[in-house]
């Protein structure tokens, strides 16, 4: 299992990775994590739908999994 997420993986292997970073998700605004658009797309491309800076949000998710 990954221990860092990067923005060319695929948001439904991030969560597979640990659940604890669906509220991070969802907090910047990524309120369809169980669409079937969550098991094809890629962070990246998720955050490019959404508006968000996909480099902020990997900041957060790798903070959150390194500080456990």
């Amino acid at each position: 299992m990954a221990n860092k997420v990067t923005k060319d993986m695929i948001i439904g292997e991030i969560i597979l990775i640990d659940k604890g970073i669906i509220p991070i998700l969802m907090n910047a605004g990524m309120h369809c994590i169980g669409c079937p658009s969550s098991q094809g797309e890629t962070l990246e491309e998720a955050c490019m739908v959404h508006g968000m800076d996909v480099n902020a949000l990997l900041n957060d998710i790798n903070t959150y999994l390194e500080s456990k």
